[in-house]
């Protein structure tokens, strides 16, 4: 390796540093930056059509702008109009567009039978949420309670009408968003679970 070629870690910092001062001094001098760097955000998104949106992670819900070239996602990145979140974004909101174009992502049903050993992937959406409905329907008539027996503080008997299934639960994450989380929380408490939890916590 040449002497020229070697870069030791000192001689980056000192390198790096004299650029940040002469960005610094750019600014510093009243140079307004913002319209060669919005130049550069338009040359990845040439010819694209933007759509406000909501970022899906958490409640917060900060502003998002997905641009689409060909009906496909190509970039994903604040709202600066957003009144919440100005353009901001948290690590998870700036990678959201690793969550809708990944070629990792699980696009079929995977089913494991009791007691198989493999999965089996070729079962519809339509099967697997009418068997989610059936399963459902079924625990819930199996395990509804429609009144509590018992005793008070005294030891004198009580009788409650609970209508609820203590055999159901509902447990969310955070990429769901608002509107999502509203109706999850109607249909649980319409099936008469009690156990309703969400990662953030709406």
């Amino acid at each position: 390796m040449t002497t020229q070629a070697a870069l030791n870690r000192r001689q980056f910092l000192r390198t790096t540093a004299g650029g940040g001062f002469a960005l610094g001094s750019l600014f510093g001098l009243g140079m307004d930056l913002r319209a060669a760097q919005e130049e550069v955000r338009h040359l990845k998104i040439a010819g694209a059509k933007e759509v406000p949106s909501v970022c899906p992670y958490c409640a917060v819900g900060c502003g998002q702008i997905v641009s689409v070239r060909d009906n496909k996602i190509i970039n994903i990145e604040g709202n600066p109009d957003s009144p919440i979140s100005q353009g901001t974004l948290c690590p998870k909101g700036a990678a959201t567009y690793q969550l809708a174009v990944n070629p990792n992502r699980i696009t079929k049903v995977w089913h494991r039978a009791p007691g198989a050993t493999e999965w089996d992937t070729t079962k519809t959406l339509d099967w697997a949420m009418d068997r989610i409905a059936e399963l459902t329907k079924k625990t819930r008539d199996q395990t509804f309670q429609e009144f509590w027996e018992g005793n008070d503080e005294t030891g004198k008997p009580v009788k409650k009408r609970v209508n609820h299934t203590l055999a159901i639960a509902s447990l969310g994450g955070a990429t769901m968003d608002n509107e999502w989380n509203y109706v999850q929380c109607k249909l649980i408490r319409a099936l008469g679970a009690v156990f309703l939890e969400n990662q953030a916590r709406i």
